[in-house]
């Protein structure tokens, strides 16, 4: 008797609109199946980002905790510390940030925004939060500054005014500094933005001011005067000053450098044009490009450095970027790969008025981030631990692999370390901030990206981190055109003929499987042993799709003609160099046919340890026509056969036997056909008008080398079927592409008893097919594989997408597959691993359903009973969008379907039973890269490519959800601050240290009053209760933590002082009528009372 659950059926009611049996009297059935996936298993949220900023537009370093940050032209923050250490924020707002500035030791960060507002970051916690926000409404923000353990915020305006921002309550001052008292005035023009604010490191009380237009202020803050006045003809971009507060150097838009001397302000100490060509006769320099910025770093024992960017002649024209680093009488000028945003010098200590001791330079530009060592000699660059090289070539496709095996990542790694780079700097990555999470996921994760150069990397995605493990590049395989003039004119792509387009890789044979833009697909196998690869196997097959034979003329006389049935053409490398055109080119008047898009190369192939081409498939031209893109991919190790589709068809290969065993038009795959043995045969004998390859120019070498179409025994009854079929089907047929492939064993039609190796195949038109294999007996290599057409099993809306499955108990049924062996193993070794596996003996029990079939498509999903082949349950995923990508994924010791849409909503369905278990509106297709990277992966993982740059990582798993605060690390640590310098007993005799000022009492509301109220507006950030939680130590986090918990306590104080009043004045209440009833009988007798 079966067991009826009643759980399952008040789940079914809840989405009986969308999911529920497709016939009548089979829930019976379809309940015994027990279901452990419920609601409450899932919930989505983002977990980490990973990869280089896009659009960067700032940097700031925090010297004591060692962390880098980093803003974007979108708004979002990265910060950075050690190996693994990354967090991602962003503002609401999506303004570009224009300057960040640390609170340095304090665990906060200062973001100024191009909306004219300005935050205030709390790092102490897993997840910065904003504690405040001004937004200026009256003046636009274009510089600030922050002195080093100061809490008061001096920001700087177009209008040329400077404002001061108490950042811990994010309250303006009344002390303003306005343009016009600071400039002379006999001055008739506007002096342009604030370009600098910074103090003089020997006297806070002093404040020197970078105008646009060339005029540098020295404002005394207590007297509220300008001391001195620095003109110049060119335009400022940048101040620096010399750690002694006695010099400062300015940068200029003529690509000169301007040392002032502070108490000398008629003329500049020096002026120095570092790329200028000085002319003999005394002349000044010809002006050159301008000095964007500039830093003036002092050593102790020996020369200042001076580090530009920018100020190059104008003769320099098409030449890179360049960072010049000036120290003593040499000058080096270090070339960047892309234009520089901004730089920081490291120094060694935080505190302005002491020797800098720099000894690092780090380099933010547009598409990269460069750390340069200024303690080694020809300065070279620290190697970076950060995943930043991941758009390196942009990526065209990826895949997401969790709880893989656990040694696969250190096999990949093995030989991925000998392809790092050499000569980067000894030293240790000096962004060292930061503490690990203290995750419980342990499972290995990788990722695999394929790149517009047809790049392939591996990444080690384990514990939230990310990781480079190995590169693999599949252009090596070809021959590459040196010049333009040598481009081949067989391209169907103008622009990276080597992009990968799909790939397949399977985790436990370790066999890779891509195909490129180029219509090529190449098999790899891993190996730990190197080899050189004499020449390269190369297969090539001719698919063409019968829509385009209907009106092709008859043939007659010596044209070949084309078939009904895809023709193909085994050429192997040895027979057929590559810089041949092969049998059957024409002329170069006539049509291109039979050329391959790609040539081969034909010199010997050095393949180092890891991924070693075994087989290089490419699909030719054919009468004039390109190929066909492929659309689908998929390996079998256990059976050695790769299929692949496209809008034309299917074809099978053996990639031991280096043949091709199937190449059928989609048409074929409706109507089925008497299982045909197709092996390779040697076509000796003359050709014969229906032989489909060659025309008369075919020679007999290179016959040898070709095979008939594994299709040619059926052709000519697919010839007839093809001339009566309707323009209908045709039109059909000519849209309808391979979507889809599955290797199972299963049972191909409904009278089976035992399952049989099969190939399930997905059409873009929502038909789902059915191959069946057979397989030599005892896996015997000498003889082929045949396969026969089981027909259409069942059809749904939209194209297929994914397809598996299931056991009687709902597990999932994995492709079946031969464990990875080394390829250079011993002869015993290697035929044993060759040895394909025989079907398993699975047989059908009557009464009961043996195997599930999942089917998901663009529209709905379905699952099918094996053998009976009936629907016993579909739901309708969406009706006004599609599904892009759908996966079956195992969660919580069970598996669903994953899906995600093109309106934004991620999905997941039970198995069997296909009850809603998730719907979130998630993320809104914006970006056709969303939709060709986005991925899912067992165990509630998920990514896809939020920028050309990024991967974002996402979980729909409650439990990683509920642990992530303890995965992800932490970005604030306790740390002393180091001591300030030693002012020595003179200086500390003749008062010639460092001057102190007290700026509270300069710019409080005692002394300053208060600021305009429409000048700026507070806002209360959302994470600021949450951010006193985890606040330590120091003078900002105490007062704001003290000032935070008096508000929250205000209205609790005022309340009680208001029941203390009243307490009061029911006391005096009582103490007079106390009085009143003394008085009343004070001079009465005891018995008058």
């Amino acid at each position: 008797m079966k067991k009826f659950n009643i759980r399952k059926v008040l789940d079914g009611l809840t989405a009986a609109s969308s999911s529920a049996p497709a016939q009548p009297g089979t829930s019976r059935e379809n309940d015994a199946v027990q279901e452990t996936l419920q609601s409450e298993h899932f919930q989505l949220c983002k977990t980490v980002r990973h990869g280089f900023p896009h659009q960067p537009s700032s940097m700031a370093f925090d010297p004591v905790q060692k962390i880098l940050a980093i803003g974007t032209q979108t708004g979002a923050l990265r910060l950075f510390g050690r190996a693994g250490v990354e967090c991602y924020c962003q503002h609401e707002s999506g303004a570009a940030v224009i300057q960040l500035q640390f609170l340095v030791n304090e665990g906060a960060l200062v973001s100024a925004l191009a909306d004219d507002s300005i935050h205030l970051w709390n790092l102490r916690q897993k997840i910065p939060a904003i504690l405040h926000s001004l937004k200026f409404n009256r003046e636009r923000i274009t510089y600030c500054h922050l002195p080093f353990q100061s809490k008061w915020l001096y920001i700087g305006s177009e209008r040329g005014n400077i404002h001061i921002v108490n950042v811990e309550s994010f309250t303006l001052s009344g002390y303003v500094i306005m343009w016009n008292k600071a400039i002379e005035l006999s001055t008739k023009t506007h002096p342009g933005p604030v370009v600098h604010i910074s103090d003089n490191p020997m006297d806070e009380g002093k404040l020197l001011i970078g105008f646009e237009c060339g005029v540098v202020v020295l404002w005394d803050l207590k007297c509220k005067k300008a001391d001195y006045r620095y003109n110049y003809d060119e335009a400022i971009h940048s101040v620096a000053w010399h750690h002694e507060g006695k010099q400062f150097v300015c940068s200029h838009s003529d690509g000169t450098l301007t040392m002032w001397n502070v108490r000398v302000p008629a003329k500049p100490d020096k002026i120095i044009t570092p790329h200028g060509k000085q002319p003999k006769d005394g002349k000044k320099p010809e002006p050159c490009k301008p000095i964007l910025k500039v830093e003036y770093k002092t050593t102790r024992a020996g020369d200042p450095f001076m580090v530009l960017s920018g100020g190059l002649s104008y003769d320099t024209v098409g030449r890179r970027a360049c960072l010049t680093v000036m120290h003593g009488k040499s000058t080096a000028v270090l070339e960047m790969d892309y234009p520089i945003v901004d730089f920081l010098t490291l120094c060694e200590t935080p505190y302005p008025n002491d020797f800098q001791e720099p000894y690092a330079v780090v380099v933010l530009l547009e598409k990269d981030l460069v750390v340069i060592d200024l303690g080694q000699i020809g300065y070279p660059i620290f190697e970076s631990p950060y995943p930043l090289s991941i758009h390196e070539s942009p990526v065209t496709c990826c895949e997401y692999f969790a709880d893989c095996p656990a040694e696969l990542i250190p096999a990949l790694y093995s030989v991925g370390s000998r392809q790092k780079r050499q000569g980067y700097s000894k030293k240790e990555w000096p962004v060292s901030g930061g503490n690990w999470g203290q995750g419980a996921q342990s499972y290995p994760e990788i990722i695999i990206t394929g790149h517009a150069d047809g790049s392939i990397k591996f990444w080690d995605a384990s514990a939230l981190m990310l990781q480079v493990l190995y590169k693999l590049k599949t252009a090596k395989v070809f021959e590459r055109a040196r010049g333009k003039e040598e481009k081949p004119s067989t391209d169907i792509v103008d622009e990276d003929p080597f992009a990968i387009q799909t790939l397949f890789w399977c985790p436990e044979s370790r066999m890779l499987c891509v195909a490129g833009v180029s219509a090529h697909v190449i098999i790899y196998r891993f190996s730990k042993q190197e080899v050189t690869t004499e020449v390269i196997q190369l297969l090539e097959v001719r698919m063409q799709s019968d829509f385009n034979d209907v009106d092709s003329p008859d043939p007659g006389g010596e044209q070949t003609p084309t078939l009904p049935t895809s023709a193909a053409s085994c050429s192997p490398q040895e027979t057929e160099p590559p810089n041949q055109l092969p049998a059957g080119s024409n002329s170069s008047e006539g049509p291109r046919d039979n050329l391959p898009c790609l040539q081969v190369r034909s010199s010997p192939l050095k393949q180092s340890q890891g991924y070693q081409v075994e087989l290089v498939i490419q699909l030719v031209w054919v009468s004039g026509e390109p190929p066909q893109q492929i659309t689908s991919l998929a390996v079998n190790s256990s059976y050695s056969l790769v299929v692949f589709g496209n809008s034309n068809g299917l074809a099978v290969v053996d990639y031991l036997q280096k043949a091709l065993l199937l190449n059928m038009a989609i048409s074929e795959l409706y109507s089925p056909s008497d299982p045909c043995l197709r092996q390779p045969r040697s076509p000796r004998k003359p050709r014969q008008p229906s032989g489909g390859l060659g025309d008369s120019n075919d020679g007999s070498n290179n016959s040898e080398d070709r095979c008939k179409s594994p299709t040619s025994d059926i052709k000519d009854n697919a010839f007839s079927r093809s001339r009566s079929s309707s323009v209908t089907s045709i039109d059909r047929e000519s849209r309808e592409a391979i979507s889809s492939f599955y290797f199972c064993e299963s049972f191909p039609r409904k009278s089976d008893i035992l399952v049989t190796p099969c190939l399930l195949l997905g059409t873009t038109q929502g038909s789902v097919m059915m191959l069946a294999l057979s397989l030599p007996p005892d896996g015997d290599q000498r003889q082929p594989v045949s396969f026969s057409s089981c027909g259409t099993l069942v059809r749904l809306k939209g194209g297929i997408l994914t397809m598996a499955l299931l056991d009687a108990n709902g597990a999932l049924l994995p492709s079946s597959f031969d464990p990875w062996f080394e390829l250079n193993a011993s002869d015993e070794d290697k035929e044993k691993g060759r040895r394909r596996r025989p079907a398993s003996p699975l047989s059908s029990q009557e009464g009961q359903y043996s195997q599930f079939a999942v089917l998901c498509s663009e529209k709905q999903a379905k699952v099918v009973a094996m053998p009976s082949q009936t629907c016993v349950y579909k739901h309708n995923i969406t009706e006004t969008s599609f599904v892009l990508r759908a996966d079956v994924v195992q969660m919580a010791g069970a598996y669903c379907i994953a899906c995600f849409c093109a309106n934004g909503h991620i999905m997941t369905l039970s198995l069997p039973s296909l009850r809603p278990l998730l719907d979130v509106n998630y993320l809104p297709l914006t970006d056709m890269r969303i939709a060709r990277t986005f991925c899912f992966s067992n165990l509630g993982q998920a990514l896809y490519l939020t920028s050309p740059t990024e991967i974002q990582r996402i979980t729909y798993s409650q439990e990683t959800c509920d642990n992530l605060q303890e995965m992800l690390s932490e970005l604030f640590t306790p740390v002393e601050t180091p001591e300030a310098p030693n002012r020595g007993f003179f200086k500390g005799l003749f008062g010639g240290g460092a001057q102190s000022l007290d700026r509270e009492d300069l710019f409080g509301e005692t002394t300053a009053g208060k600021a305009s109220r429409s000048l700026a507006q507070h806002i209360p950030g959302p994470g600021s209760m949450e951010g006193m939680k985890g606040a330590a130590s120091g003078v900002v986090g105490d007062l704001a933590r003290a000032r935070i918990a008096l508000d929250e306590r205000g209205q609790k104080l005022g309340e009680l002082e208001e029941r203390t009043a009243a307490m009061m004045a029911s006391a005096e209440s009582f103490s007079k009528h106390a009085h009143d009833m003394m008085l009343k009988y004070k001079d009465k007798k005891w018995y008058q009372l």
